[in-house]
């Protein structure tokens, strides 16, 4: 059947009616889990697509993150919202709780609203779900990609890498060579890509990578805190620590704190998101500045133009970054 397939065929198929498909389609629930997940096999089988007019029935884009909460956060709704609001669409909140990916529940919801599209922050969909989205001819864009996606899927994100690199040799130019590493969750490219823009500074200018330098968290303060006070306590002490957020950094101003120790005088420290906190610290924060609002800006405008059956430039764009050098870094103390 291929792409003429109708939902009549689909309905012959499956052994149901044509409204069960059209409610499988909506997203209603008042069909047995058996009977959706006949239909849906079908459906992906053969890449059925919903005849469209080129505009949704809800204007609202529907704006998911793995997690709510924080600066980071913020920074990325204004950026949506300064878009939506211009373009009189409104913007649906939801967040996947503990999972990267969002509940079934979730995706239920969206095919029984029909928003003009769907931007993932910081989460991802599994395979079921994109087909479902495609589906209904609703289209998705990922900020900050958790995994390495494939190149037909939108995706805005910035140059994590070169920001690793970048905040490492300010350090290493200032003359430090036991730099500590916290990154965030191993799962993830973008803290996968600053850890390994770190290696890179260090292998580029001799410096011998320690792997018990090295940390992993979660971007939040506590990881930061708790990893922090793991690297200070090594008998070799690191005289630097890049963090892989500015909420990471604050754990490792407080893990200093604790430990006596006076930053930058006694330990610098890097950040990276440039979050609006970083000014509010003291000493204030060096840090990588990611344009998150530029990049939330653009996620927004992409799934829109996506959503008018408009073809973009480019399905992948990452922004460049910037290092913010404030009072959080010095000369190491001579020992």
């Amino acid at each position: 059947m291929g792409e003429r397939v109708t939902i009549a065929q689909i309905a012959e198929q499956a052994g149901v009616s044509v409204p069960t498909v059209s409610k499988v389609l909506n997203g209603r629930a008042d069909v047995s889990v058996e009977t959706r997940a006949k239909v849906e096999s079908l459906i992906q089988e053969h890449g059925y697509r919903r005849r469209t007019s080129g505009t949704a029935s809800s204007p609202m884009i529907d704006l998911v993150f793995h997690q709510i909460g924080g600066d980071w956060a913020v920074e990325l709704i204004h950026g949506v919202e300064g878009v939506v609001r211009a373009e009189g669409v409104e913007l649906v909140l939801s967040e996947c709780g503990a999972s990267r990916r969002p509940r079934q529940e979730w995706i239920e919801s969206v095919l029984s609203r029909r928003p003009l599209g769907v931007i993932m922050v910081f989460s991802d969909l599994d395979p079921d779900q994109r087909a479902q989205l495609e589906a209904r001819r609703i289209p998705f864009v990922v900020v900050d990609p958790v995994g390495d996606e494939g190149d037909d899927v939108p995706s805005i994100g910035s140059a994590n890498w070169n920001g690793g690199r970048m905040a490492t040799m300010h350090l290493l130019k200032l003359g430090h060579r036991r730099i500590g590493m916290i990154g965030g969750p191993v799962e993830t490219l973008c803290s996968r890509q600053r850890v390994d823009g770190y290696t890179d500074a260090l292998r580029s200018t001799g410096v011998p990578v320690d792997p018990e330098l090295i940390r992993s968290g979660d971007f939040g303060v506590e990881s930061g805190h708790w990893e922090a006070t793991a690297l200070l306590g090594l008998k070799d002490r690191p005289t630097a620590i890049f963090a892989g957020s500015d909420m990471q950094a604050l754990g490792v101003y407080q893990a200093a704190r604790e430990l006596g120790l006076d930053i930058p005088r006694d330990l610098s420290v890097v950040g990276y998101d440039d979050l609006p906190v970083a000014q509010w610290v003291g000493p204030t924060l060096t840090t990588v500045h990611q344009p998150l609002r530029q990049m939330a800006e653009l996620a927004t405008r992409l799934v829109l133009d996506l959503a008018r059956g408009i073809t973009p430039a480019a399905l992948r764009m990452d922004l460049a970054v910037e290092m913010r050098v404030r009072q959080s870094t010095s000369t190491p103390s001579p020992p």
